[in-house]
Formats: C-alpha cells, sequence, structure tokens
C-alpha cells in the first residue's frame, strides 16, 4: 500500500509542477453525468480536474513549498489544474457553481505563485480574461487617436464648408 501512495503523491506532484496554478473544490451532490459534464468544461478551458484526497495532496503541496491548510479543504476534494489562461478557467469553475445548485465551490487555491483563499479566488473570478483585457488596452490607445483625427476632419470640413457658403453668395 505504501508504494502505491507513494505513487499517488508523484503524480500528484508532477500535476502540481506542471500547471501553471490550481484551485482546490469542494464537491457534493456531483452524478457521474454532472462530473464528465464538469470534466469536459474544465478541458475546454484548457485545464484538468482531479479528485484527490486531502492527505495526499496536502503532503504534495508541502514537498513543493507550497504551504497549503489542511484547514481549507472540507467535504470532498477536487483539484483543477489549469494548463492555460489561468482566469478563464476559473470563471468556467466558478461559473459552473453557480449554475449548478453550487456542486462544486471554491475552497482556495495557488496562482502565480501566490496561495489564494477562497475569497480571493472569487474576486479573481470577476476580474476580465487576458482578452478581454487586451482589447481594453487597445480601446484606451485606440481612443484619443480616433478623438484627434474626428477634431482634425471636422476643422477641414468646416472650412470647406465656409468657402462652399461664400461660393454660394458671391
Amino acid at each position: 500500500m505504501r508504494e502505491e501512495k507513494q505513487l499517488l503523491l508523484d503524480e500528484i506532484k508532477e500535476k502540481i509542477e506542471d500547471a501553471n496554478g490550481f484551485v482546490a473544490l469542494g464537491y457534493k451532490a456531483f452524478s457521474a453525468a454532472k462530473a464528465r459534464a464538469f470534466r469536459d468544461q474544465v478541458a475546454d478551458l484548457g485545464g484538468e480536474f482531479e479528485v484527490v484526497r486531502k492527505r495526499v495532496f496536502v503532503k504534495a503541496t508541502e514537498t513543493l513549498g507550497i504551504p497549503f491548510n489542511v484547514k481549507m479543504l472540507s467535504g470532498h476534494v477536487g483539484i483543477v489544474f489549469a494548463r492555460q489562461d489561468m482566469t478563464a478557467l476559473i470563471k468556467g469553475v466558478v461559473k459552473y457553481g453557480e449554475d449548478n445548485d453550487n456542486a462544486v465551490a471554491v475552497l482556495g487555491g495557488h496562482i502565480d505563485g501566490a496561495l489564494c483563499s477562497a475569497e480571493d479566488v472569487e474576486v479573481i473570478a470577476k476580474l476580465p480574461s487576458l482578452n478581454e483585457m487586451r482589447a481594453q488596452f487597445v480601446g484606451l490607445l485606440e481612443a484619443p487617436m480616433a478623438q484627434s483625427a474626428q477634431v482634425f476632419h471636422a476643422v477641414l470640413a468646416s472650412v470647406l464648408y465656409c468657402l462652399e457658403e461664400k461660393g454660394k453668395q458671391g
């Protein structure tokens, strides 16, 4: 039995090391169909959902130097490992929980090298995704240029309008 636990520990450690971050979830009333739908949604968002034993997970985080508090973990625990955009994944996980009678609830996470409480993860879920922030930034840069172009156009158009009016009078 000891060898099996070590293999499981090594597998969890490897997943933590390979991931951009992870979110610990508590789950309840999780039928097989809901679990499959949740796994598919997480996979579509660039992540992986794994049901783990609390002790094995805490041991894996401790050996990697991540001080994840066992008191944060209550009930049945699953971990979502992010392979791509962490914010989009967190948004999808939180939205799935809200849409499915809180079948999954965030317990905490490790994001960008920082340990996060459940409240921190919920706040991150409300942030815009990376693509949304890029669009906002481009819009921020584009707005003054567009306004300047409109002003120049208005000045030139008013000169032409004045010349046209003078031509009609003369």
